[in-house]
């Protein structure tokens, strides 16, 4: 399958009318989140159940609510991922490396017992994920020329391979940790992280040398400063968990409100910065209204590994055809639907190529359909005990699914196009704090749910959700203006 590509670039071989390095990208990242979410879905549960079922004992609350944080600690990590990728390693090599640090992490998970495993893994996890994370997506765009219509369906495509692993992964992680323990559940994690790292080596010469490049190279004069900016920030963290102003029960508001400041720091740096083009910091301003509409759909969306992880275990009956399955399935059933759908979704664009819905109407979609979805569990409600029919809430995971395709690989796409030159890993970054903002928040949000007041819960998140999608959709014109030739 060959084919010549844009006029500029040079001829390059490609997979369906892709660049052939979506191939090697597609698969990395389908092993990352496997090793990702197989991890997840039985995270809280490791947490939360008793030492007796192998757990560790913690409430309810404090698990959800430090899956929450880590899920936003990962997302914050980015905005150093993105940093090595612009001034250290460029984006190839920061990806490899990151893949590695996630596997010693899963590792640490496997191997170490208590919070004190809990403490390592997850850190080495979230650090390495940061430079997978905005690296992989920022490494795909290069591979396509700037205004290639191909784009929207490449992500769509690369999204397929992030589902297909976040379908695996808790199925293996379920099973292991239902039948032989949570230990191995997460080795299994580790393995997954190992075969992405294989496979990624085996196919590196399909990236073609893109990434290579180092786009903003550190000047050996400020390597003194970054090193005691770092050391700074470590004493700093410490002396805050030691001072408690960090604890496990606060760990989501906190990683909420660290990730917003930093979020308004780096729009300053990207609005001010003499590298960044007039017209370039006039896409920065687009990308605000669809920086906090990402946030809260992801708040809700990432409900799954916190509250609905909890409502999958309390309230659902997941009795097979007479098997019952483990309960961290919940993690499983929505990529069925992105899986599905994910064909249907990259073709659908790339035949409406410019005469599909602008950036800001698709997020106003996806937006709209997330708060839907979560009031479609308000009937829900009228089943007493753990007898929700898991079918009854697999098509619900299809609204999500939905959603999500209408929303997160477009804005995966939009922030490559939108991006500065001097800044691409780091706005890549800058779009996952946003992923981070929501991901804290489903941790914070965690806590008003319980099974008394699910009604009110599902019922109020879901209309306020709506309404916020409604508003973008009315402001997509302005926003769209903004984008400045970007649809």
């Amino acid at each position: 399958m060959t084919g010549a590509v844009t006029q500029g670039f040079r001829p390059a071989r490609t997979f369906f009318g892709h660049p052939i390095g979506l191939v090697n990208l597609f698969g990395v990242e389908l092993w990352e989140r496997f090793s990702f979410y197989g991890m997840l879905t039985i995270l809280g549960y490791y947490l939360y159940y008793s030492v007796a079922d192998g757990g560790l004992g913690l409430s309810r609350s404090t698990a959800t609510g430090v899956v929450g944080a880590y899920g936003g600690l990962v997302y914050l990590s980015t905005v150093l991922g993105g940093w090595v990728s612009d001034r250290l390693l460029g984006t190839e090599q920061t990806l490899f490396y990151g893949g590695v640090v996630v596997m010693l992490g899963h590792l640490a998970l496997a191997l170490i017992a208590g919070l004190t495993g809990v403490g390592i893994g997850l850190t080495l996890i979230a650090l390495g994920s940061g430079g997978v994370k905005a690296n992989a997506s920022t490494l795909l765009g290069t591979l396509y020329p700037p205004g290639d219509t191909r784009a929207d369906g490449g992500f769509t495509l690369f999204y397929l391979g992030i589902n297909l692993g976040a379908f695996v992964g808790p199925l293996v992680t379920g099973l292991l940790q239902s039948k032989a323990g949570f230990h191995y559940g997460f080795g299994a994690a580790a393995v997954g992280m190992a075969c992405g790292l294989v496979q990624y080596a085996l196919l590196r010469s399909n990236l073609a040398g893109h990434g290579r490049e180092i786009p903003n190279p550190l000047p050996h004069r400020a390597i003194g400063r970054v090193l005691a900016v770092t050391v700074a920030a470590i004493l700093l963290v410490a002396l805050a968990a030691k001072a408690g102003a960090v604890r496990l029960e606060n760990l989501s508001p906190v990683t909420t409100a660290v990730i917003t400041v930093v979020s308004i720091a780096y729009f300053t740096i990207l609005l001010t910065s003499p590298r960044v083009t007039p017209i370039e910091r006039t896409r920065v301003r687009a990308f605000i209204p669809l920086f906090v509409a990402n946030a809260l759909f992801w708040s809700l969306f990432q409900q799954i590994f916190t509250v609905l992880t909890v409502y999958s275990d309390q309230r659902m009956n997941w009795n097979l055809f007479g098997w019952t399955a483990p309960a961290n399935w919940i993690g499983s059933a929505e990529p069925i639907w992105v899986i599905a759908l994910s064909p249907l979704f990259a073709v659908l664009w790339t035949r409406l190529a410019d005469r599909a819905p602008s950036t800001p109407r698709k997020f106003a979609y996806g937006v709209i359909g997330m708060g839907t979805a979560f009031l479609l569990f308000v009937p829900l409600a009228a089943f007493t005990g753990r007898t929700v029919p898991a079918w009854l809430v697999f098509p619900i995971l299809g609204g999500f699914a939905i959603s999500e395709l209408l929303l997160s690989p477009i804005g995966l796409a939009v922030t490559t196009h939108l991006a500065p030159e001097a800044f691409r890993a780091q706005m890549m970054a800058l779009y996952f704090f946003s992923v981070g903002i929501g991901t804290s928040m489903s941790g914070v949000l965690a806590n008003y749910y319980s099974r008394e007041h699910e009604i009110a819960y599902f019922g109020l998140t879901g209309t306020l959700t709506i309404a916020v999608g409604i508003v973008v959709y009315f402001l997509a014109p302005r926003v769209t203006s903004l984008m400045k030739g970007v649809h």
